[in-house]
């Protein structure tokens, strides 16, 4: 039902003169799907209130209401079309008043970890781009029909939102920046195996894929009581993020999963210097894939020990800080932050190592991340003790990934399983770190193990390479010009 009501949102959309992208389709459906969704919420608080003998105040003014302005329904239970705003009344109505209302909510909430301050965040950065009142109507229609009130349809409509994002990746303006293969979280989670009371951080959120997955996965982790409930409702999972939609993505993304009032930030991580963060800054898990290729000015580059433009280079220093002691962490980079000679690259695998436990390197294959030809790897470790082995995986498939053959869980099986133990195999090998060049510190991922075969590439990955290539030139040629 949701898959088909997304779909036939997106073709109402197409035909809407102020929506020209899947972007734009994901950012206007995620705020009526929202206001659709906090409604439900709140009939859910109204019925576990009066269960307990209790009143709910609701957020949400009455002539603000889902039920009120989009969905007047008749005593038979249809849309009231006598009373139900459409083409300009809706469109002004939704301008006018309701998104100026609910911008209100950021400076009227008692605190920053409110589902008020939430909405208001949310609707300060959101704009209606729906031109057409009529198309609206439309949309609100459909959306109206999706019900939020178990488990299974909230579980069912999570995971399609992930799609709508995953979409994303296929539209332009850096959308792929915003998803990372589901799989690929799942597995990076499972490795670190974070645990009830952990504090998870990811400084590069996009929309939340990574804080989602935790969340899931510590809710199946063991039955819970309403303290474990309260902690990670409240005291678990933080992120920032620099980019307006993907923030208000990834918040949507995370309440959407059950996560009522994210602790994201709208800001730029790298902006803060390594020198001001204190132990009461630090957390327990750090997950996260920040983006590569891009490149940071030098005011934001006096901020880190290690002075590099690449931006993943810089988030991994910002990781490493924001760990405390014992802290666990699953970073997705490129893979040739493991073999670059140049003195920041080198400095900072010394440093990873000498302050780091690197235990595990999972080399991915080329067209993991769909559209872009840059080859990742994921590095685990653990903060506090230098590192003594690193245990390599080559994920080796028998087929080449892209947008209609992507990674999935079972590809990463083996792994998982030979992770436990770093076991060896043909895929999988350890290094001791006294074999590693110490002028180098060299980590270039070369798999004893394998046989030898035909290395020729496939000529789509060279292609996909390419242009990655030809993208990551631009984007230094830009920055470049952006300082003259």
């Amino acid at each position: 039902m949701f898959e088909q009501t997304f779909k036939n949102i997106d073709d109402i959309l197409h035909k809407d003169a102020g929506c020209g992208s899947e972007l734009d389709y994901v950012e206007q459906t995620s705020w009526v799907l929202f206001l659709k969704y906090l409604e439900d919420l709140e009939e859910d608080k109204v019925t576990e209130a009066a269960l307990k003998g209790k009143t709910y105040t609701r957020i949400i003014e009455s002539e603000f209401k889902w039920s009120t302005w989009a969905m007047p329904k008749d005593e038979e239970g249809y849309l009231d079309y006598n009373k139900a705003l459409t083409g300009d009344d809706l469109r002004d109505f939704v301008d006018l008043k309701l998104f100026p209302y609910l911008k209100q909510f950021k400076s009227k909430a008692d605190s920053p970890d409110t589902t008020e301050y939430k909405i208001g965040e949310i609707f300060s950065e959101m704009k209606n781009r729906m031109q057409s009142g009529y198309n609206m109507r439309e949309v609100i229609n459909l959306i109206d029909q999706l019900r939020f009130r178990t488990h299974a349809e909230k579980d069912e409509m999570s995971h399609l939102y992930e799609a709508k994002i995953k979409n994303m990746g296929n539209a332009g303006r850096n959308g792929g920046e915003y998803y990372t293969p589901r799989p690929l979280i799942t597995t990076i989670v499972k490795v670190v195996d974070p645990k009830i009371g952990d504090k998870i951080y990811d400084g590069a959120v996009g929309s939340a894929g990574f804080l989602c997955e935790a969340f899931m996965y510590l809710k199946k982790s063991k039955t819970l009581s309403s303290k474990d409930y309260e902690i990670l409702q409240k005291n678990t999972f933080f992120g920032k993020e620099k980019k307006s939609l993907a923030y208000i993505i990834g918040t949507m993304n995370m309440i959407f999963h059950g996560v009522e009032a994210p602790n994201i930030i709208h800001t730029n991580t790298l902006s803060e210097n390594l020198a001001d963060i204190q132990e009461k800054d630090r957390y327990n898990v750090v997950l996260a894939n920040p983006p590569f290729g891009g490149k940071e000015r030098a005011e934001v580059q006096q901020n880190f020990p290690i002075k590099t433009g690449e931006t993943a280079f810089l988030f991994l220093q910002h990781f490493i800080k924001m760990l405390k002691a014992g802290g666990k962490a699953g970073v997705v980079i490129k893979n040739t932050f493991l073999s670059n000679t140049d003195n920041a690259s080198i400095s900072l695998r010394k440093h990873l190592l000498e302050n780091c436990n690197l235990h595990t390197v999972l080399d991915l294959p080329g067209g993991t991340f769909t559209g872009a030809g840059v080859k990742t790897v994921v590095l685990f470790f653990q903060k506090g003790e230098p590192t003594q082995n690193v245990w390599f995986y080559q994920l080796n498939l028998d087929r080449n990934l892209g947008k209609t053959n992507p990674l999935n869980e079972s590809d990463l099986a083996e792994f998982v399983e030979l992770q436990k133990t770093f076991a060896n195999s043909e895929n999988s090998w350890s290094v001791n770190i006294k074999d590693i060049d110490p002028t180098t510190y060299d980590l270039s991922a070369k798999n004893p193990n394998k046989k030898e075969e035909n290395t020729l590439r496939h000529p789509q990955e060279i292609l996909e390479e390419m242009k990655a290539l030809d993208e990551e030139s631009a984007e230094i040629l830009n920055s470049i010009l952006g300082m003259l």
